[in-house]
């Protein structure tokens, strides 16, 4: 076991399970407006949910159906952001991925690391066939990031799919087949 979580780490960040010390963390990010738009929230989180989602998440993605990681600079042991698989659908083998970098730490290469690492553990330790991801139109770092940095495909569009203000706006569905089972 050892050896499989190895595949989430790198020179510069680990990829980990959230634990108690997270909370104040998480409840920072889960409860930044600036990010709701992107993770479709409409309402904060109180700590004691957070608290019930990490004591939670002891499972294994096969019974939660997800995993959600802690990405930490090795070097100074800062929580840098979140990374996501989610819809964790192993008879159809594919999962979601989702990612948010901390402002503070953006570009500087974190989010390419952490969804580098998560690929590959997506495809060689999970087996699965697909990674799919949902990008808003406007979101134009994202979609560089998944698509020009990791080859994700435009496969589709959900036409005015979010609301923001009075503005409807379109959501890019992005997918990456593990070319191993293809």
């Amino acid at each position: 076991m050892e050896g499989t979580w190895k595949i989430l780490e790198n020179n510069e960040i680990i990829l980990r399970k959230a634990d108690p010390e997270d909370l104040d963390f998480l409840y920072s990010v889960e409860n930044n407006p600036n990010l709701w738009f992107i993770s479709d929230t409409k309402a904060p989180f109180s700590k004691w949910q957070i608290r019930q989602h990490i004591e939670n998440s002891v499972y294994d993605i096969y019974t939660s159906k997800e995993l959600r990681l802690i990405i930490e600079s090795k070097e100074s042991k800062k929580s840098l952001g979140i990374i996501d698989l989610f819809e964790f659908d192993p008879f159809n083998m594919r999962a979601g991925i989702g990612i948010v970098v901390c402002q503070e730490y953006q570009n500087m290469n974190i989010a390419t690391g952490a969804l580098g690492l998560v690929i590959d553990y997506a495809f060689s330790v999970l087996n699965l066939l697909q990674l799919w991801c949902n990008i808003d139109e406007n979101n134009i770092t994202s979609i560089n990031l998944f698509s020009a940095k990791f080859g994700f495909e435009r496969t589709g569009v959900l036409k005015k799919w979010k609301k923001d203000g009075g503005n409807f706006y379109d959501v890019f569905v992005f997918q990456l087949f593990n070319k191993k089972l293809l």
